[in-house]
């Protein structure tokens, strides 16, 4: 298991990511630093945070004290709705790379648009492109943006951003977003992509984890319906970022590359799609319901 490489994805400027990643997302600071040391311990290479989650610092003490040379280690993070704007933005930065303890991100990300105030959007993409050109990241991207946003964006970007991290599951799949993201080059990364969100916010819509399709797939390759749903992911060649804060589920969520679903069972896959979000609806997101202050590293 160990010495497993995660097989990478090719964003759209050359830059290697490894195409499975661990998600810190509402993971409490305490757990976050030992759900990162046995993510790297089990073999992971990609670690997804953001401004917003409050865990960076232990995100990086994590990968610090790992053993694991930096270098090989692919961090993502995400600038919050508070810092938009083109100095504030420059400043996230700063805040985010002054926690996690490195000089360089790999990948730097706008958590949500603001449709409300879509110019502080733009300066904010404008100072990801600045921090591109300065060599302070790697690569730059989006995060729950729809259609319309990545339209309005490209209008103005003069970097196509290389992901869009979205909630994309086997019950809300988002093919009209992926769709457009394809056509432009923008990778698709699936948060909550085995459909966590769907049995931990609000079980009425029911759980991935329980559903008969994934199910009997499961059964016939001696797998996890979780592993199941991961392995749908990347043969569609989707990014993932599954969170966990058991050794055990982590280990699990990164046994997947020793099968393979036929085109039958993908189909099968991509036949329960409800449309139903789990997330919030990214149109309701404004300062007023979800500006919240990031702290100064």
């Amino acid at each position: 298991m160990t010495d497993m490489t995660t097989p990478t994805v090719t964003l759209n400027n050359g830059i290697e990511m490894p195409a499975l990643g661990l998600g810190v997302f509402q993971t409490p600071p305490d757990e976050t630093r030992a759900a990162v040391e046995a993510a790297l311990a089990t073999g992971y290479r990609h670690i997804d945070t953001a401004a917003a989650y409050g865990n960076e610092r232990e995100v990086g003490e994590a990968v610090h004290s790992s053993g694991v040379a930096r270098g090989e280690v692919f961090l993502e993070t995400k600038i919050w709705i508070s810092d938009y704007g083109y100095d504030q933005t420059l400043h996230g930065f700063d805040k985010s790379a002054g926690k996690l303890g490195v000089e360089q991100i790999d990948l730097l990300i706008l958590h949500q648009a603001l449709p409300t105030d879509f110019d502080k959007t733009l300066e904010a993409y404008r100072a990801l492109e600045t921090l591109l050109a300065d060599g302070k990241v790697r690569a730059i991207g989006v995060s729950n943006f729809m259609v319309e946003h990545l339209t309005a964006l490209l209008e103005k970007a003069k970097v196509v951003p290389a992901v869009n991290q979205i909630e994309n599951h086997p019950y809300f799949q988002q093919r009209d977003v992926q769709a457009f993201g394809a056509q432009h080059g923008i990778l698709t990364q699936a948060w909550s992509p085995i459909g966590g969100i769907t049995f931990y916010r609000d079980g009425s819509k029911g759980s991935t984890l329980k559903d008969p399709v994934i199910g009997g797939i499961a059964e016939a390759h001696g797998k996890t319906p979780a592993q199941v749903m991961l392995r749908w992911h990347l043969q569609q060649g989707r990014s993932v970022i599954p969170k966990s804060t058991k050794a055990h589920r982590i280990a699990e969520n990164f046994d997947v590359f020793d099968f393979d679903l036929s085109t039958e069972q993908l189909a099968a896959i991509d036949a329960l799609d409800t449309g139903q979000r789990g997330g919030p609806e990214p149109a309701d997101i404004t300062l007023e319901s979800y500006g919240r202050e990031i702290p100064e590293a």
